[in-house]
């Protein structure tokens, strides 16, 4: 991503639902240029053509670019390996969702319990001798509930950068699509299954997703919960 940005002046936004392709869209060429967008366009291409991880990109007709990366799951390693965000000072924030009740149908229950569910799974895997760390493989998150974890983690850099993030209801998405991923991609083995390198793959994504959501919600002005 810091890559991509480099080239674009900007980090770039996901496109579509990355089930297969992992798409971004950017609007680089229409900013502060006085060249025709689509110029523009064709010469930023040429340098993004160049970066590792590139695998496509297509310049459209009214100066956007689509730039399709090969290796999604390096998002998971971005995230981690970047600096903790300072911890916004506020005073007198309010909490976008109540505390209770503590069932599926107030988001906020589900975003702070994504939170606290995330660190459990690294708990339990490491009971479970699940290999865990920086040596995990990202480029085995490829099933459809680790891509639609990895599309909206990808969002974070352009919400980052945005004057309105809209950090509730991405939480709130964020929170969906983890939960679904741990119910039906699990990142911990089940039964008598061995553990593998896709576990802790799928661990490893689960502590940025911790991270984002902590960093959500602090900025919400609400405190990262320690259990549930």
């Amino acid at each position: 991503m810091e890559a991509l940005r480099e080239v674009l002046g900007a980090p770039p936004v996901p496109q579509g639902s990355w089930e297969r392709e992992a798409r971004f869209v950017s609007t680089a060429a229409l900013r502060g240029t006085a060249e025709p967008p689509a110029e523009a366009a064709e010469r930023l291409a040429v340098r993004l053509r160049e970066v590792p991880g590139v695998r496509h990109v297509d310049v459209r007709p009214n100066g956007f670019l689509v730039v399709e990366i090969a290796a999604p799951g390096e998002i998971v390693q971005d995230i981690l390996a970047a600096p903790l965000a300072a911890p916004p000072r506020r005073t007198g924030s309010t909490a976008p969702w109540p505390d209770f009740p503590r069932t599926w149908d107030n988001p906020g229950f589900a975003v702070r319990y994504a939170y606290v569910r995330a660190g459990a799974v690294q708990r339990w895997a490491r009971d479970l001798g699940v290999p865990t760390g920086a040596a995990a493989r990202s480029g085995l998150l490829d099933g459809p509930c680790d891509r639609a974890v990895l599309r909206v983690l990808a969002e974070l850099p352009s919400r980052r950068d945005s004057r309105d993030p809209g950090w509730a209801a991405y939480l709130e998405r964020l929170a969906e699509v983890y939960h679904a991923a741990v119910e039906h991609a699990s990142p911990i083995p089940r039964g008598d299954e061995p553990p593998s390198e896709v576990h802790a793959a799928r661990v490893r994504m689960g502590e940025a997703v911790r991270r984002v959501l902590g960093e959500g919600l602090a900025e919400l002005g609400v405190a990262p919960p320690g259990k549930i």
